[in-house]
This record gives structure tokens, C-alpha cells and sequence, in this order.
């Protein structure tokens, strides 16, 4: 069995070898397949980081009258917190809303001057109330328009923000939906490109297989050189799929990072840069021995 196996080790590495042109072919052919799966890793990380992005910048506020406490709307929001619907609640003063709005309008003096004459803070006490799935919302508004809270609450900025809010969602399920399918597509794609390439160049040696088959080798002694070869096949293209795409993350970080703030591409890849070359090499070990088996099972009929 040993002597067996080192021969289909052997006997593969010389076809390798030996049918360079077709190799050479294949290994380019099943590095681009390697680029477009790495591309899809990254395209779907840097697709959540975008979708997370969107959805954070979504909320909605509750304004109190100035006559409500802070015990009050901090009472309130401990119940919202309570809220399974509920992500996340920010409690912003009256004294911190207006030091906001002061920072946002420093450059305007008009502002400034309008704010020195008042004799008193004209700014609510709020809640920022984040929501665990945007369509969740509506639940969260509609707890807010209880009736034991109207005596506190002045204003929900739900109504207003309601028709972004459903564009944003519809924004959301859009590109998930995308992601997915554009995934499934280009995975399909590869592995097709990838498995005719292979067939192809196995399809070359079919008058070698017949001879093989005459002399009465094994179906597994004939397949193996193949599987050989499609590992072969896989790590080089892995491999070099890998360092190709180095360079090619360098280029496009600071693209991303203009439309994404929150994902620097460079640094996500340079953690994950031992995960992303286990999982080239075995997507493309595994592509070239599943696209050797099934050629020669189908196509030669072994």
C-alpha cells in the first residue's frame, strides 16, 4: 500500500511536470478562482462593516418637557433598556445638549450671540434609543406613545424620521440579499471555470488512462495521480492567489476607508493574514481534488 501510494505521488508530480503548458493553464485559471474567493471573504466583511455602519447611524430621540426631572427620564430609561427591541440608550441634559449644539454652531456668531441673551437653557433633556433591528422601531415608538408617558414625553422623532427609516431598512435587506447571491454567483462561477479547466487537461491523457485501464490498474491507482495533481494545482494557486492579492489590499484601503470610515481594510487583513492563506490553500486543495474526481469519474468514465 506505502509502495502504492508513493508511486501515485510520483506518477502525479511527473504529470505535473510533464504537461506544463496545461498545468500552467490550469494553476492560472484556479488562481483567479483563488482571487474571487478571497475577494468574496472581503467583500462580505467589508458588506456587514458597511450594513453595521448604516444601521448605527439610525435612532430615534425622545424629548422631555423641561419640567420632567432626571430621575424621571432615567427611569424611563432603565424600562427602555428593559425592552428586548432595544440595542442601546444614550441619555443626553439639557446642560450637555446645549454644549453640543455650542460645538456644532461655534463658527456662527449670530448663534452664539442669540444664545448669550437667553436667560435660560431652551434646549430639551433627550434619550437616544437604538434599536436592535431597525424595523424593531415601530415596537419602540409605539412604547413611547403609551399613555401613562405622555406627561413626561414632549416629542418622538420617530414620525418624522419614519420614511428614512424604512429607506434605510429597504437600504439594508438590499445589500444583504445582494451579497448573498453575488456570492453564491462568482463561488458557482469559479468552481465551474475551475472544473472544465481541470477536465480539460485530464481529457488530454485519456488514451493514458485507457492504456492504465487495459493493463488492469485500479480505479483508485488511476484517479490518484489526478487528485495529486489537483492538490498540486491548489496550493500553488493558493498560494500565489495569496501573494497576489497583498499588494492588491494596499491599493485599495484607502478607498474603502473614504466610503466605510469604520473598516480599515489594511489592518483587518493584516490580522486575519494567517486565516486568509489556511483558507486560500484549502479552497484550493480542495477545488482541485473535488474538480480531479469528478472529472475523471464523468468525463472518462473510469
Amino acid at each position: 500500500m506505502i509502495v502504492s501510494f508513493l508511486r501515485i505521488i510520483r506518477y502525479g508530480m511527473q504529470g505535473f511536470l510533464r504537461n506544463g503548458w496545461l498545468s500552467f493553464s490550469t494553476v492560472s485559471i484556479m488562481i483567479l478562482a483563488a482571487l474571487v474567493f478571497e475577494g468574496l471573504i472581503l467583500f462580505n466583511v467589508v458588506g456587514k462593516t458597511a450594513i453595521d455602519s448604516i444601521q448605527d447611524k439610525i435612532d430615534i430621540s425622545v424629548y422631555f418637557k423641561s419640567s420632567v426631572s432626571e430621575d424621571s427620564i432615567l427611569n424611563i430609561k432603565k424600562s427602555l433598556e428593559g425592552l428586548s427591541e432595544v440595542k442601546a440608550v444614550q441619555y443626553v441634559s439639557r446642560d450637555q445638549a446645549l454644549e453640543d449644539f455650542k460645538a456644532r454652531h461655534a463658527g456662527e456668531s449670530v448663534v452664539t450671540q442669540t444664545l448669550e441673551e437667553l436667560d435660560e437653557n431652551p434646549l430639551l433633556a433627550s434619550l437616544n434609543v437604538k434599536a436592535q433591528d431597525p424595523r424593531e422601531y415601530e415596537t419602540i415608538a409605539k412604547h413611547l406613545s403609551n399613555q401613562n408617558l405622555q406627561e413626561f414625553i414632549e416629542k418622538i422623532t420617530y414620525a418624522q424620521n419614519q420614511i428614512v427609516i424604512n429607506r434605510l431598512v429597504a437600504l439594508v435587506d438590499a445589500l444583504r440579499q445582494g451579497g448573498f447571491l453575488l456570492t453564491l454567483f462568482f463561488a458557482f462561477l469559479a468552481a465551474v471555470v475551475t472544473f472544465n479547466t481541470i477536465r480539460l487537461a485530464i481529457f488530454s491523457n485519456s488514451e493514458q488512462i485507457g492504456i492504465m485501464r487495459l493493463v488492469g490498474a485500479s480505479n483508485g491507482f488511476i484517479r490518484g495521480p489526478y487528485i495529486v495533481e489537483g492538490v498540486l494545482y491548489g496550493i500553488i494557486a493558493g498560494l500565489v492567489g495569496f501573494l497576489v492579492f497583498i499588494p492588491l489590499i494596499g491599493i485599495g484601503s484607502p478607498y474603502v476607508v473614504k466610503l466605510i470610515p469604520e473598516m480599515n481594510l489594511q489592518n483587518y487583513f493584516n490580522d486575519s493574514m494567517f486565516s486568509f492563506l489556511f483558507y486560500q490553500l484549502l479552497f484550493g486543495v480542495g477545488l482541485g481534488i473535488l474538480s480531479s474526481i469528478f472529472a475523471v469519474r464523468r468525463y472518462l468514465r473510469v
